[in-house]
C-alpha cells in the first residue's frame, strides 16, 4: 500500500474515562498530539520533570516499550506491581492502567508507538500480537538496549526516509519484546474478568467490520451485555460499545495514514453505507474529521 505520512501522525484521541484518577494520555502528562507515529526518549528525559514518579494513567491509542538499563524501581501495570531493577524489559499494552516509580537517575529509554503503526508492521497468524497485547515486565537484552539507543539517534535526526527507518526499527523491536515475553513464559491463565476483557477484544479484532452489537457479542461468549459493557468500563474506561467503535476508527486511521483511498472509500470499506454517518463516527472519537485527520499527517515536520 501507498504510505502518504512520512513524519507525521496525530495520534490523540479524546476519550473521556470514567475513573477521573486515571488519566487518559499520549505521552505521560500530555493531552496533545503525538506527532510522530513512533517517539523515542530517555527515560529521565519526562520522569524528572515528575521527580522519577509517574501517577497512573492510560494511553487510549499508543504502545510502549521500556527498557531500564541501570538503576529501576516499581511499576504497577493493570493493578500487577513489580519490581523494577537493571536490565529490565517493559511492555505496556494499548489502553493499560500504568504507574511508575523510578529511582532517581534511572537509565534506559521508552519507545511510544502509535497502534495503527504497530498494526502495519505485525501480522495475524504469526503470534506477535497476542504477545504484545499482555502487559510484561521481564529481562531485556544487550540488543534490545543497543537498538533502543539507535531508535533514539534515528529520532533525534531530520535525515531523509526518517519515518521509514522508525518504522522498520520499531517492528524489530516489536519482535524482539515478542521474543523475550514468549521465553519468559506468558502467563496462560488470567483472573475472570480480565479473561472475559481478553476474548472480547479477540472477537471485536475478528469481527469488527461487521458491525456486530455488544449484545451480539455478548452472547457468543455468554454473559449478559450490561456485565460485558461493565467489565470493559472498569478495564478501559469506557464502555464496550466504545471500545467496538474504537477499534473501526483504529483501522479508519491507518487506512487514512497508509493508503491514498478516498475518504468515502474508507468509509464504504469499513462497513459503512453513508459516508456522512462514517465522518460523524470518526470525528465524534477523534475531535476532527476524516479529511483534516489526512490534511495533518500531510504538513511538514516542524520542530
Amino acid at each position: 500500500m501507498d504510505r502518504s505520512a512520512d513524519f507525521l501522525h496525530n495520534s490523540n484521541m479524546r476519550h473521556p474515562a470514567s475513573n477521573p484518577a486515571i488519566r487518559s494520555f499520549n505521552l505521560f502528562g500530555e493531552t496533545g498530539d503525538m506527532p510522530d507515529l513512533v517517539h523515542c526518549e530517555a527515560i529521565a528525559a519526562r520522569s524528572k520533570l515528575y521527580n522519577w514518579e509517574l501517577a497512573p494513567h492510560r494511553h487510549v491509542r499508543l504502545h510502549q516499550f521500556l527498557a531500564i538499563e541501570k538503576g529501576g524501581g516499581e511499576a504497577v501495570i493493570d493493578g500487577d506491581k513489580r519490581k523494577l531493577k537493571a536490565n529490565t524489559l517493559v511492555n505496556v499494552p494499548v489502553g493499560s492502567v500504568h504507574a511508575f516509580t523510578f529511582v532517581a537517575g534511572t537509565l534506559g529509554h521508552v519507545l511510544t508507538i502509535a497502534a495503527e503503526a504497530l498494526d502495519e508492521t505485525t501480522r495475524e497468524g504469526e503470534g506477535l500480537r497476542p504477545l504484545l497485547a499482555q502487559p510484561h515486565v521481564g529481562r531485556s537484552t544487550r540488543v534490545i538496549h543497543r537498538l533502543m539507543r539507535e531508535v533514539l539517534s534515528e529520532y533525534s535526526r531530520l535525515d531523509f526516509a526518517r519515518a521509514h527507518i522508525l518504522r522498520a526499527m520499531s517492528a524489530h523491536l516489536a519482535g524482539l519484546v515478542a521474543r523475550q515475553i514468549e521465553q519468559g513464559g506468558a502467563r496462560a491463565a488470567e483472573r475472570g474478568e480480565t479473561a472475559l476483557q481478553r476474548r472480547f477484544e479477540s472477537l471485536v479484532a475478528r469481527d469488527f467490520l461487521k458491525h456486530r452489537s455488544v449484545a451480539d457479542y455478548a452472547r457468543e461468549i455468554g454473559v449478559a451485555p450490561g456485565h460485558l459493557s461493565r467489565v470493559m468500563r472498569q478495564a478501559t474506561g469506557a464502555p464496550a460499545s466504545r471500545f467496538i467503535e474504537a477499534r473501526l476508527v483504529r483501522e479508519a486511521r491507518r487506512l487514512l495514514a497508509f493508503t491514498k483511498l478516498p475518504v468515502s472509500e474508507i468509509g464504504y470499506e469499513l462497513g459503512f453505507s453513508d459516508p456522512a454517518y462514517f465522518t460523524r463516527v470518526f470525528s465524534r472519537s477523534t475531535g476532527i474529521s476524516p479529511r483534516m485527520f489526512r490534511d495533518r499527517l500531510e504538513m511538514p515536520l516542524k520542530r
